[in-house]
């Protein structure tokens, strides 16, 4: 799966963020830190205007991001996809139809090492490495994994974005919106 060119995927903070992210050119983009109660609305929002949207399944407050939470998010909201650290919500996730991307934090050369095996286990759709600004990374988990690259944290710059495509990512997440409007365009 690609994203039509589109680079960037602006990570939501805020509905204040999310109505900038409708007014831009981009397809798709990533919900962070949602209430369980504003989920169906924003997703309804986003598909009015034709925005295909992952959520972070396990920064939904009042959600367990667990297979259950999976379920009721497909049935309930309908996002394009969902965002999770664990296993067995990735693997729910794809059995409901939903793009699946495995959130893997490498701190050390052990979380490397786990991150690839879970990848291995719940064959996820993409992986979103964080940080992103760490092009060895990005590369050694393609490499490992062969699967599609988001880049995401501490990335700050149109440098550091330009990093992380070369080392091999898809698309880069992030909140910052100059670096949306940086890269809308393309």
């Amino acid at each position: 799966m690609s994203f039509n060119g589109q680079k960037i995927l602006p990570a939501i903070r805020s509905m204040k963020d999310f109505e900038k992210m409708l007014d831009m050119n981009f397809e798709y983009g990533v919900f962070l830190d949602l209430h369980i109660g504003m989920v169906k609305s924003v997703m309804d929002l986003a598909r009015q205007y034709e925005k295909k949207m992952f959520v972070h399944l396990d920064l939904i407050s009042g959600l367990t991001g667990d297979e259950h939470g999976v379920e009721f998010i497909a049935r309930y909201a309908k996002p394009h996809g969902i965002i999770s650290t664990k296993g067995s919500a990735l693997i729910k996730a794809k059995q409901k139809g939903l793009i699946a991307t495995q959130r893997a934090f490498i701190l050390d050369s052990n979380a490397l090492s786990r991150s690839v095996k879970l990848a291995q286990k719940a064959d996820p759709d993409f992986i979103e490495v964080l940080p992103g600004v760490a092009p060895k990374i990005i590369e050694a988990i393609r490499r490992e994994t062969g699967k599609p690259i988001f880049a995401g944290g501490l990335i700050d710059t149109k440098e550091e974005v330009a990093a992380a495509l070369k080392a091999g990512a898809s698309a880069v997440t992030t909140s910052d919106i100059a670096l949306w409007k940086e890269f809308e365009g393309e």
